[in-house]
């Protein structure tokens, strides 16, 4: 199974969990607020999100917003960073000095990398790739979870219940056997 899921207890602090695929492993949490909302853990950690930049602007002077695009098509929209983190991130690596501005034409600050910066990258060679990698496998997760067969058989399914069970004069029984089919299909889906 590709998804793990896992928590310490009812409401006994916050719920971790682990998606994993090959060598690959995105974890996550999910805590509460307080309020009754809950609030997702980012994809990545400020550390490795810091070295995805680096190496993306290691492969090519970017912008932010060039930077924030790259990721959100590798990921084939998985995961697209809010600039709220991008820019802080590339400030701080800035005054890190692993990257530095470039001549530019517009209003756009680009980046490039610094030897210093170069050198980080190598001495981080394994986790830039892991993190490179695991870029790429959202990507693919993506690609497979949102093909077409199961795109249309969702869709289907979605037509139906909001034709059937939307109605009126819907009993409850219904409703019930309605997600008796529902769960065993979910069953089966997961036995595969």
């Amino acid at each position: 199974m590709f998804f793990h899921y896992g928590h310490r207890g009812a409401g006994c602090g916050p719920r971790q969990g682990t998606w994993r695929r090959g060598p690959f492993e995105v974890h996550w949490e999910v805590s509460g607020r307080g309020d009754g909302r809950q609030r997702r853990r980012r994809m990545f950690d400020g550390d490795e999100l810091r070295l995805i930049l680096l190496a993306l602007i290691g492969d090519a002077p970017r912008h932010g917003y060039d930077l924030i695009r790259e990721i959100e098509e590798r990921t084939g929209g998985a995961y697209v960073p809010s600039p709220g983190v991008v820019y802080p991130t590339l400030t701080m690596l800035a005054d890190m000095g692993q990257i530095e501005e470039r001549e530019s034409e517009g209003a756009k600050k680009l980046y490039g990398i610094t030897a210093e910066g170069e050198a980080h990258l190598k001495d981080n060679i394994e986790q830039v790739a892991l993190l490179m990698g695991r870029l790429a496998e959202l990507g693919n997760m993506r690609e497979r979870t949102d093909g077409g067969p199961i795109r249309r058989a969702m869709g289907n399914l979605k037509t139906v219940l909001r034709d059937r069970v939307m109605r009126d004069e819907v009993s409850t029984d219904t409703l019930h056997e309605v997600a008796a089919i529902i769960d065993e299909a979910a069953q089966r889906i997961e036995r595969l």
